[in-house]
């Protein structure tokens, strides 16, 4: 930095503190023994959401946002790794990961350089429930983006080299998470609790077997059997006029012919009859990776905000109970934290942490002392905390053209109403001592919990043992049980 630019920045300091000094003199001496007051949590009002529907089925959500003259674009297709045949586990998540790696008319790095010189950003993803591709681009390119996106939405080739370099990366992957104790608790946990005829129970990104098993004829047969665009929402974020891109997106996606997307059957998931320890033996290992907990609810439940701020105070932020305790406390851990993920049907409740060996067994029964304590009456100030924190972080993720996009997917996802994260603030603010009681009572009960551990069994075996939460069932890396 420059003398001249120093100067001038020590100049902009000298005059911001005299600013300070003669609002401090004017309004008397600031008390700097005790933190500012927080007001009341500032309302969040997004510009409206224009709906329109196009004669195929095709939803569309249109935000205008002309800060900027980019544009986001999201096609959410309703369909994800539950949608999976059975025995072909993984197909999902490599049908989206193939999107991009050619179409009838474009090979893969005829993609890559086209989004390259425009300046775009063209990516696929997949997950539970859905399958995504997102189109980020500058609007000054915005025709030729959106044929690239088009192209790529709806003429997908699956080529069969590109596949096999994708399988032989997913094989890759999954050979690596054998020696990762977090990525084998993250896989054990849902099978345990949901078992192998529920969905949610197997692994979204495939097994070893089922990875070689597939073949792009089932990458093509999946992408015919569910992306539909009456099962498909487009949502659409930007300096956009709603009319002239109703236009084009007629003019690129109209053409898409609807279809019969098959129903899906979750069905039940087991119900277990007391907390039991799965231990996972992973000889050597430094720590020892934690999953605890059960089925939750499903997004549609009544109980979300309620359910929302209890676990805020369990487990979802900085400040919460479980890595107070663990982290700040005791020093187990880096970071400990719990969680409802809330899908179509039911999704896991997660308590996790990943621990330092020595002290597994004294860390699960800091877990089963806060699980426990969460069910109490919680204090007043501690559940403002937590409103507070939900209600102050809501702008920030409604900054950009691709937040409020990536915000709109739950909104279309799950059917939730136009105007929810308007009502949001005054949803949380409503939330009482006795709701946040009831569904802790409701929902954590530590009598039935499932207990996944994955560490060296020679050192950890025992002090659980000595601790006696539960019984202690040996697993495998699939979960399923070793004599």
């Amino acid at each position: 930095m420059s003398s001249v630019r120093v100067a001038r920045t020590l100049g902009a300091v000298v005059i911001a503190l005299a600013g300070l000094r003669s609002i401090a003199g004017a309004q008397g001496t600031i008390d700097r023994t005790k933190p500012p007051t927080l007001g009341p949590p500032p309302t969040v009002s997004l510009p409206p959401i224009v709906t329109r529907q196009l004669a195929n089925g095709l939803k569309v959500l249109i935000v205008e946002q002309h800060e900027l003259p980019l544009a986001d674009f999201v096609l959410l297709v309703g369909s994800g790794t539950t949608a999976d045949p059975a025995g072909k586990m993984g197909v999902a998540n490599l049908t989206a990961a193939m999107l991009r790696e050619g179409t009838t008319t474009r090979k893969s790095l005829d993609i890559a350089d086209q989004a390259a010189f425009l300046g775009i950003n063209l990516s696929p993803t997949s997950s539970w429930e859905s399958s995504t591709l997102s189109l980020h681009t500058p609007t000054a390119q915005l025709d030729s983006a959106l044929a690239l996106f088009a192209d790529v939405a709806l003429h997908p080739s699956f080529p069969a080299n590109e596949f096999e370099r994708l399988r032989k990366n997913r094989l890759t992957e999954l050979l690596q998470i054998r020696d990762q104790g977090p990525a084998i608790a993250n896989l054990v946990f849902p099978a345990i609790i949901y078992g192998n005829a529920h969905p949610y129970g197997l692994a979204s990104i495939g097994t070893e077997a089922s990875v070689k098993s597939l073949t792009t004829a089932d990458l093509q047969s999946y992408y015919q059997t569910n992306f539909k665009p009456n099962n498909a929402t487009l949502i659409v974020v930007g300096d956009v006029n709603p009319d002239r891109i109703e236009q084009k997106v007629n003019e690129l996606l109209g053409g898409w012919q609807r279809g019969d997307v098959p129903q899906l059957s979750y069905g039940e998931p087991p119900k277990p009859a007391r907390t039991t320890i799965y231990l996972v033996d992973k000889p050597g290992a430094a720590q020892s990776s934690f999953r605890i907990g059960g089925v939750g609810v499903p997004r549609s439940t009544k109980d979300y905000f309620a359910l929302t701020v209890m676990n805020t105070i369990l487990g979802g932020s900085f400040s919460s109970r479980l890595n107070q305790n663990l982290r700040e406390t005791r020093g187990y851990t880096y970071g400990a934290g719990s969680r409802f993920d809330m899908r179509r049907a039911a999704g896991p409740f997660t308590a996790s942490a990943e621990i330092v060996a020595a002290k597994t067994d004294s860390a699960l029964l800091e877990f089963m002392k806060e699980l426990n304590g969460i069910r109490q009456s919680v204090p007043a100030d501690e559940l403002s905390r937590a409103k507070r924190y939900l209600q102050l972080q809501l702008p920030g993720n409604f900054e950009t053209t691709q937040q409020i996009a990536a915000a709109l997917v739950p909104v279309a996802l799950y059917g939730l109403p136009l105007d929810y994260y308007n009502n949001y603030v005054q949803s949380i603010e409503g939330v009482t001592q006795a709701d946040v009681n009831r569904v802790a009572q409701q929902y954590v009960n530590p009598g039935s919990l499932a207990i996944v551990i994955v560490g060296d069994r020679k050192m950890v075996e025992p002090g659980l043992k000595s601790v006696n939460v539960g019984p202690i069932s040996i697993r495998d890396m699939s979960g399923l049980p070793i004599q």
